[in-house]
């Protein structure tokens, strides 16, 4: 069975979630969020819903728009 991050279960403080912000803002991947606020991409993806955060990130095109 995989290793709980230590802050599994634990509540968000005002600072990580201004972290998980900040770090979504940069395009970030979920997983790489994860593991620097020791969390799993899971609740990284639950946290950023609850708080209207988008995940998805900003500057790059859409594979079929590429131009040549």
């Amino acid at each position: 069975m995989a290793k709980k991050p230590t802050n599994h279960g634990k509540a968000w403080t005002p600072q990580q979630q201004a972290q998980l912000d900040k770090l979504a803002k940069q395009n970030t991947p979920t997983r790489v969020i994860g593991l620097k606020m020791e969390r799993t991409p899971s609740a990284i993806s639950s946290k950023a819903h609850e708080l209207g955060i988008s995940l998805k990130p900003v500057n790059q095109s859409p594979y079929n728009r590429r131009k040549p």
